[in-house]
């Protein structure tokens, strides 16, 4: 699965998830771009965005993309990593448009 981290989600994740091709936007030079312009980016490049932006759903419009969304209740990697079985299931059973928040 090719998955992009948002701006706010920690690096380290990466690790824990070696099955996937995981990319940042920083890497791809999109850390500027606005949460519309990052989603219609991705979309069609990435099968799953994970950020921590728990306003998303409410910003933007997600119907119709096929990018799937997984929203983690923060940018702690302290806590984050106590989590990242739960996260590991999360990004498994993803579905294409698929929009899930986590919480713990």
């Amino acid at each position: 699965m090719r998955i992009l981290f948002d701006q706010g989600t920690p690096v380290p994740l990466r690790r824990h998830l070696p099955e996937h091709l995981v990319s940042t936007a920083f890497e791809l030079g999109w850390s500027a771009l606005s949460n519309g312009d990052l989603l219609a980016a991705a979309e069609g490049k990435f099968d799953l965005l994970i950020t921590t932006d728990q306003n998303l759903r409410y910003q933007q419009n997600l119907s119709g993309r096929t990018l799937a969304i997984l929203v983690l209740p923060t940018t702690s990697w302290l806590e984050i990593q106590k989590q990242v079985h739960l996260i590991a299931s999360s990004v498994s059973s993803t579905k294409e448009g698929g929009y899930t928040e986590l919480s713990w």
